[in-house]
């Protein structure tokens, strides 16, 4: 269903389930010669799905506004991205996926080899459903692995996207599969062990279900569950700068974004100021249909959404928060809430607790550093933070504090592939992206050889 119109554009039939058990013996069979092929010949398959992919990218494109509702020009910056961390991966994946050689011991040949660990399961979500796909996709093939592609039920037209640029490639037949199946046929599939890693990126609740059904089998698993993230705008940080970067970070894809910029506190003697700014700035933004260029905030992907949207204002209201601008759907057909800011609020709203994923942000004056750290770390999660300041040293400080997987300054809701991607406490666990993501996608095996047994 297209979210701008709440009219169905396209249908996709469901995988029939007699059809998995002869595509994983397919697939466990290529993927034992793929593991033997050299990793420069593997890269050579990637860089070929790069080029398909980019050949596609207006289809792609737009197949992502329609199922989801991101702004068109949003989803072509989607594919550039996309496309960029796949050549990022790509790049990396020699030296990361090379022996570790341990120094010279007099009679023998020690080195840890890093190995594929057979089929992974890759679950994405919908938010971003060619970034979170590719974080698995690209450097689980580049690590010798097959690839089982159950794309979020929102936007299964992006894992046959992946599907089929691969086909143009020349990856052998069997290795990736896109798949379009319900979460018991997941749970199925993981009970009886026909995969051996489970990527999973989505909601808490969701990512608890996956991982108790793979404990039960002793199956390894990444988890991106999303986050609350906070910013801290300092004294001395670039005013301007900051404003315009901190209503982008609330505000792009309609907020739906797992590192999303979710409360922003503020040291006191800047805070009137910087909301008066920032509201100035988030009123410039345009509602309207995702495919028109002039739109930048197009609809939620979902009607539940909007509703928990509706919540969260009604919540803080009702506890003394007062709504600057916004705090209501937007009239009309399609999933759309205006872009909302709220000031007055304090850690007992939903809205500063529990994950928006929405168009909708708390401000809060702060009065020292550690109350803003205190308060930045009072979250059930910890995916990434921001700090805003012109002094670097105190930046760093400050992110030293943060509990998070990543933390900025003077940036935000961005993600380089050169740096691993992790979470803490809610927010996940595991490890995609950079070399350390290929640490996630093999297993060690040592090998401790005698060269000599004369004595």
């Amino acid at each position: 269903m297209n979210p701008a119109t709440e009219e169905f554009f396209r249908t996709v039939a469901p995988t029939p389930p007699v059809e998995l058990t002869p595509l994983l013996a397919r697939m466990r069979r290529a993927q034992q010669e793929w593991r033997d092929v050299p990793v420069a010949t593997r890269a050579e398959c990637c860089r070929q799905f790069v080029d398909a992919f980019r050949a596609a990218k207006e289809p792609i494109a737009l197949d992502i506004t329609r199922q989801m509702g991101k702004p068109l020009r949003q989803a072509r910056h989607e594919v550039d991205t996309m496309l960029d961390r796949a050549a990022t991966m790509i790049q990396l994946a020699p030296t990361a996926l090379a022996d570790d050689v341990l120094p010279e011991k007099a009679g023998f040949r020690r080195f840890i080899r890093h190995e594929p660990l057979g089929i992974v399961l890759n679950i994405p979500a919908w938010n971003y459903p060619l970034l979170i796909a590719v974080n698995v996709v690209v450097p689980a093939l580049l690590a010798g692995n097959a690839v089982l592609l159950k794309h979020a039920r929102l936007t299964p037209l992006c894992g046959d996207a992946f599907a089929d640029a691969f086909r143009k490639a020349s990856l052998p037949a069997d290795l990736l599969a896109s798949i379009h199946v319900d979460h018991a046929t997941i749970h199925k599939l993981i009970e009886t062990r026909a995969i051996d890693f489970i990527s999973f990126t989505g909601s808490v609740e969701g990512g608890r279900q996956v991982y108790q059904a793979a404990s039960a089998q002793l199956l390894d698993m990444g988890l991106e569950l999303g986050g609350k993230d906070p910013a801290l705008v300092c004294e001395d940080a670039n005013f301007s700068f900051a404003v315009e970067n901190l209503v982008d970070g609330a505000f792009y894809n309609a907020g739906q974004s797992c590192c999303a910029i979710e409360r922003i506190y503020v040291m006191r003697p800047l805070f009137d100021r910087f909301v008066d700014a920032y509201v100035a700035e988030v009123e410039k933004y345009k509602i309207g249909h995702p495919e028109d260029d002039a739109t930048t905030i197009g609809p939620l992907a979902q009607r539940k959404a909007v509703d928990f949207m509706e919540f969260q204002v009604k919540d803080a209201v009702g506890r003394g928060a007062r709504v600057v601008t916004g705090g209501h759907r937007a009239a009309g057909r399609g999933y759309y809430f205006e872009p909302t800011v709220l000031v007055n609020v304090d850690h007992s709203m939903s809205v500063m607790r529990e994950e928006s994923f929405g168009p909708i942000i708390g401000i809060m004056p702060v009065d020292t550093e550690d109350e803003a750290v205190r308060l930045m770390n009072d979250s059930p999660y910890g995916l990434t933070a921001s700090i805003w300041s012109e002094d670097p040293a105190r930046a760093e400080a400050l992110a030293q504090r943060t509990a998070a997987g990543t933390v900025y300054a003077n940036r935000c809701d961005y993600l380089d592939p050169a740096l691993a991607w992790v979470g803490i406490k809610d927010s996940g666990h595991g490890c995609t992206l950079s070399h350390l993501g290929y640490l996630y996608l093999t297993r060690p095996k040592s090998f401790h050889l005698r060269t000599t047994t004369a004595t």
